[in-house]
């Protein structure tokens, strides 16, 4: 019972499954995923990722724009809302700040563009999927300002410090966990995935990038989300199972308008061990 909560199955390599979209999430199924959630960079992307959701039950899609991808035109507001209720987005973004890559799209581009997806966010009462690297104090700043704490979201791949991580969980955010978690640099990361509470865990592919140990350097795929949830077991010295269980509920938790597209079996196990309510 795992659940990718951060893959963009619209730009899986060729390489991946001779790039068949349907092999290549039967083959996440087949390993134990029963969710995806597909994460729009471009507003422009929605048809796809909506044809996508329409031809899997189990996959649900964000809307939003990328703080690295060029915009024809930066998209307002109120083109964000009519997006994600458009095309039936479960959560906004990714969205965020990136100053490690600042020379591509300016900081201050980014900033707007990040307040604007916040704004929607709050309107529509759905969670937002955010990017954050080396922007600690103004991510923080911007959600503090914007976000509803009992809506939340998360901050995605993260890589950033344990006080940053417990700053985000305070205000009412989850933080993501990808195959960066298994790399032999990424002690760090695992301690804060000690450290963190389970129940404000998420784990994630972020694929067709950053592919765990032991597939480094191959196109990333769903189906290794387990390893990730295998690294954080082994790292916390508990089942890969409780892991399991906790991601996929606090996922459920998070973004609610996933939970009627859960399969049966897992609404029942989840109802069944009290993590989750319809």
């Amino acid at each position: 019972m795992f659940v990718d909560s951060h893959c963009h199955l619209d730009r899986l390599s060729d390489a991946t499954h001779d790039g068949s979209l349907d092999v290549t999430l039967d083959a996440a199924r087949a390993a134990g995923v029963n969710q995806f959630l597909a994460i729009a960079v471009a507003l422009a992307d929605m048809p796809k990722l909506a044809e996508i959701a329409r031809a899997h039950e189990d996959v649900v899609i964000s809307a939003g724009q990328h703080p690295l991808h060029d915009a024809p035109e930066e998209p307002s507001v109120d083109a964000i809302q009519e997006a994600a209720e458009q095309y039936g987005a479960v959560a906004i973004g990714e969205t965020g700040l990136d100053y490690h890559y600042a020379d591509r799209v300016p900081a201050a581009v980014q900033h707007e563009r990040f307040k604007r997806h916040l704004m929607a966010a709050r309107e529509l009462e759905l969670p937002v999927v955010v990017h954050t690297r080396d922007a600690k104090e103004d991510t923080l700043a911007l959600l503090r300002e914007h976000c509803d704490p009992q809506v939340g979201g998360v901050l995605h791949c993260f890589t950033e410090d344990i006080e940053m991580a417990r700053e985000a969980v305070r205000l009412g955010f989850y933080i993501s966990l990808s195959g960066i978690v298994t790399f032999n640099s990424a002690e760090s990361l695992r301690e804060l995935a000690r450290q963190l509470p389970l129940d404000r865990l998420l784990i994630e592919t972020d694929s067709p990038y950053l592919a765990p140990v032991p597939h480094r350097g191959k196109p990333n795929e769903p189906a290794w989300v387990v390893k990730v949830a295998e690294c954080i077991a082994q790292t916390r010295g508990i089942s890969v199972d409780e892991v399991a269980m906790q991601t996929t509920a606090n996922f459920y938790q998070l973004f609610r308008g996933a939970l009627p597209e859960a399969p049966d079996a897992v609404k029942q196990a989840l109802a069944d061990a009290g993590l989750v309510t319809s």
